[in-house]
């Protein structure tokens, strides 16, 4: 008897579509793995991501003389103190209890500054005696942070962060309840979990920053960068820093040439 061929030709157009179905969900199931990796891999770099950036943090404020942060209420104003080998602190009435203004100028870029004697009295007492003895003078921006925080750091007359005045003293004062510093924010440098090591170090957050407070507390605000953010940051903050690191000396070697205030 002759073969059925329609019924072979419906089995073999059944076997072709099973053999599509297979590899429709060979396909399928290739793609939810595919996605399911790249998921995966996605989550694993925002945590890497995240790690990153609090490490730097932790890193940039957890050694040696220099981290800084600010605040919107000021902070308990303790008896100011000096460690055994330092010179006299200046009397925190040099501030007079008001605003003083007057320029910075890094290279050629000058910042228009304004120093709150009122809210900080201490830390700008201090700042205003170095200022009139001439000591920022000539002195360096040692250091540029620009990975996930935006910090330039000067006032060092070692110029590797690890120089001061001849004297310390706090307390934190104007320290940001919120760890928020805005752009154009001077601050005091010192050392971690520290009150009393602030010197003459300090750091202009030249772009919105959170920086974590410590066991000691904030870092105390002594005033703002008024005026030049835009000419800091295309003339030395945007070149970034040396080697291609987000910690270190900025690539445009960064003098203080001139500071005054009154």
């Amino acid at each position: 008897m002759a073969p059925n061929k329609p019924n072979d030709r419906e089995a073999r157009q059944a076997r072709e579509r099973l053999r599509a179905y297979q590899a429709r969900q060979t396909v399928h199931g290739t793609k939810l793995k595919r996605r399911k990796r790249d998921n995966w891999i996605a989550g694993v770099g925002v945590v890497i991501i995240i790690a990153l950036a609090v490490g730097t943090q932790l890193l940039y404020f957890g050694t040696g003389p220099g981290k800084a942060v600010a605040s919107a209420s000021p902070s308990a104003t303790p008896t100011p103190t000096s460690s055994p080998a330092s010179g006299a602190i200046p009397s925190k009435t040099i501030a007079q209890n008001r605003t003083w203004t007057g320029t910075l100028t890094l290279n050629n870029v000058a910042l228009g500054i304004q120093l709150d004697g009122a809210k900080a009295p201490q830390a700008v007492s201090s700042t205003i005696d170095l200022i009139n003895k001439g000591f920022y003078t000539g002195l360096t921006c040692h250091r540029l942070v620009n990975g996930g925080f935006y910090v330039l750091q000067c006032g060092d007359p070692n110029g590797d962060g690890t120089g001061g005045p001849g004297y310390n003293y706090g307390p934190i004062e104007n320290a940001p309840s919120n760890n928020v510093y805005p752009a154009g924010t001077i601050a005091m440098a010192r050392s971690s979990n520290n009150a009393n090591s602030q010197g003459s170090q300090f750091f202009i957050v030249y772009k919105e920053t959170n920086i974590p407070s410590d066991s000691a507390g904030g870092y105390t605000v002594i005033g703002q960068v008024t005026s030049g953010l835009p000419e800091l940051y295309s003339q030395i903050t945007d070149a970034g820093v040396q080697g291609g690191a987000m910690d270190g000396k900025p690539v445009v070697p960064t003098t203080i040439t001139g500071i005054t205030v009154q």
